[in-house]
């Protein structure tokens, strides 16, 4: 059986370490997970869903080190491969040759697109009608070692994140199961990626989800909030306050750019092409309202123009 250290952190690596422990031909000797970080307004402290995740299986050594620049490589020696996930900090280059067959890296984009911290939003904000999963042997650079195997998925003209990610991760979950045998039996080729079709993608921030109704199409704000909801989400202003665009669709309405219709208790907006239609939105302070529950409480936004 095949000894394995698993590095990741958020869900969707999670759903990674789940399939590891259930196939039954590795042993997961030790998780290394980032370490437990205050969330939210109140900062409660939150521990990794990987941390949880092999807290509940039990047996599992778990290490949390504030980054790797003094791990001991050593740890590593006696393992077969390293497996990495949504791990979210830099693996210095002296440990990639410590376990038996190196480090392999899962990662939710047909690199070498999308190389980075954000491929599912960016491949959605994109509005790419592919993207996929690599498995790939990891050398210092992001993103940047040899392909060992690669799958493709459509996208869908309404996936958001919340739709994408969990069928990236079965994806993943079944091209790293049927990778591994393969790799730790020497039957696989690494393929060198091809630098000129290299693209990157940022960590998006709550500016990048604001709407500006004149300049965006209806395609690129629909695109922007499949991508960015529900974080950091899309938004405008209004009555100089934040308004989250909590649902929202294309429609069919001759609108110009900013100009508002509020028929029947819905709310449309043109854009520089296109109109949207808002279904649900929230003021800043206020809760989460209909478009026809916000229309009644907000008699003057039938008047607005953004």
């Amino acid at each position: 059986m095949s000894k394995i250290v698993f590095f990741g952190t958020g869900e969707f690596a999670a759903e990674m370490l789940r399939a590891l422990l259930k196939d039954g031909r590795y042993a997961v000797a030790l998780v290394i997970t980032q370490p437990d970080r205050p969330v939210g307004r109140n900062k409660e402290i939150k521990k990794p869903a990987v941390k949880i995740l092999a807290e509940e299986t039990g047996g599992i050594k778990i290490l949390q080190p504030e980054n790797l620049k003094t791990f001991d490589e050593m740890i590593l020696r006696d393992l077969d491969l390293a497996v990495v996930c949504e791990y979210g900090l830099i693996i210095p280059r002296r440990l990639l040759n410590a376990p038996k067959n190196g480090f392999i890296n899962i990662h939710p984009s047909l690199l070498p697109k999308f190389r980075g911290a954000s491929p599912i939003q960016t491949a959605l904000v994109s509005g790419e009608k592919e993207t996929g999963a690599t498995i790939m042997l990891m050398d210092e650079k992001m993103d940047h070692g040899p392909i060992l195997a690669q799958k493709k998925i459509s996208v869908e003209a309404d996936d958001t994140f919340e739709s994408l990610a969990p069928k990236l991760a079965r994806l993943s979950v079944e091209l790293l199961l049927k990778t591994l045998p393969d790799w730790l039996d020497g039957k696989i080729k690494p393929r060198t990626q091809d630098e000129m079709a290299a693209t990157f993608c940022k960590i998006f921030e709550r500016d990048d989800g604001r709407v500006n109704f004149a300049e965006q199409t209806a395609d690129e704000i629909y695109n922007l909030w499949r991508g960015l909801n529900p974080w950091p989400g899309v938004w405008t202003t209004w009555q100089n306050k934040r308004l989250k665009l909590l649902e929202i669709k294309k429609a069919e309405r001759n609108l110009g750019p900013n100009k508002i219709e509020t028929a029947g208790g819905r709310i449309f907006i043109g854009t520089a092409q296109g109109a949207m239609e808002i279904l649900k939105l929230q003021l800043e302070g206020g809760k989460p309202l209909s478009a026809v529950d916000f229309l009644n409480g907000h008699k003057d936004f039938r008047n607005s123009i953004f």
